[in-house]
């Protein structure tokens, strides 16, 4: 491990710190009283949580990279399936996870020409615009609701991971006119061929009224939305499937931020358990971008899926009084 690596470990450590010691002031606070019944009356010292918490955020972050998906769409069915946080306060700490991870990655892809401004900005006023409207209805509806909303999305989600088929040059035979008026075209270097891809998009109007759906659903469920940026962009519009990733990673720095506003100010935000979330998700990023080299990423994709497909499940129950 370089010096530099140790110098980003002890900073990120300090913070950790930090904020666990902030955070002791919100855990004897009316704040943190509505998080969960099994909260107030456990014997856990109140750092104990938060220790969980990073443990478990560490470990989604390093198969989060090796099978592909966003760390928010772990994080919310796990993290309120199996601990006793209120709902509404895991889908805005799943938001900010979401969010840290596109801001650290969003500049980076910008500057590399993978991620397209043109292509992120009209889906970007969509989809944000639609993230506060979900966020509000979200808050808005009975835990039940949304636990059995939630549910049903994460199914949805398993179903489209085990469907989708990857495309990483779409066949676009010739641009529609809405992304020709606006400009939606571009040339990309791939470095593992040593080419300059020319791209352009097609069923523009299509993909845009998808991202509607795709705001609401980010901004009520706190997951993030890049398990559904991608196929779009990538499936429908006809978007390589590097520039759809890039384009979908710098699209959560816009979109998240938009819905994650809506819970910061209702208060649906507790640095206890956002601190060693975003901590924990960001570690174990770092990690399993290094044991991504040396593993065969396939077979951690059926973990993420029966991992998603049991936590949606127990959400689905949850919501439904069979299984609390």
């Amino acid at each position: 491990m370089s010096r530099q690596h140790v110098k980003y470990l002890s900073f990120l450590a300090i913070v950790f710190a930090v904020f666990l010691i902030s955070s002791s002031v919100f855990a004897t606070s009316d704040v943190a009283a509505p998080v969960a019944p099994a909260a107030a009356e456990s014997s856990m010292p109140w750092w104990g949580w938060p220790l969980i918490l990073f443990i478990v955020t560490f470990l989604l972050g390093i198969v989060a990279v090796l099978g592909g998906v966003g760390g928010g769409v772990l994080f919310v069915p796990i993290i309120g399936g199996f601990f006793p946080f209120h709902i509404d306060f895991v889908r805005g700490a799943g938001l900010l996870v979401a969010l840290a991870g596109a801001l650290a990655a969003g500049p980076g892809l910008l500057k590399k020409g993978m991620a397209d401004l043109r292509l992120a900005l009209p889906v970007a006023l969509i989809a944000s615009s639609c993230a506060i409207v979900g966020a509000m209805l979200g808050l808005a509806l009975p835990a039940k609701i949304v636990n059995i909303a939630l549910g049903g999305t994460i199914l949805g989600i398993v179903a489209i991971m085990l469907m989708a088929k990857k495309s990483e040059y779409p066949e676009v035979k010739q641009a529609d006119n809405l992304s020709s008026a606006l400009r939606i075209s571009g040339v990309y270097h791939e470095v593992s061929t040593g080419q300059d891809i020319n791209w352009k998009i097609h069923r523009t109007p299509q993909g845009l009224a998808t991202f509607v759906i795709i705001g609401v659903m980010a901004g009520m469920f706190g997951l993030g939305a890049g398990w559904a940026n991608v196929p779009v962009l990538n499936l429908m519009m006809g978007a390589p499937l590097k520039v759809s990733v890039a384009t979908s990673k710098f699209l959560l720095s816009i979109t998240d931020t938009s819905a994650a506003w809506i819970y910061v100010n209702n208060g649906a935000v507790l640095p206890m358990m956002v601190a060693p979330s975003i901590i924990g998700i960001m570690l174990g990023s770092i990690v399993g971008v290094r044991i991504l080299a040396k593993t065969k990423p396939a077979a951690v994709r059926y973990i993420v899926i029966a991992m998603l497909l049991f936590a949606g499940s127990r959400a689905l129950l949850k919501g439904l009084g069979i299984w609390n």
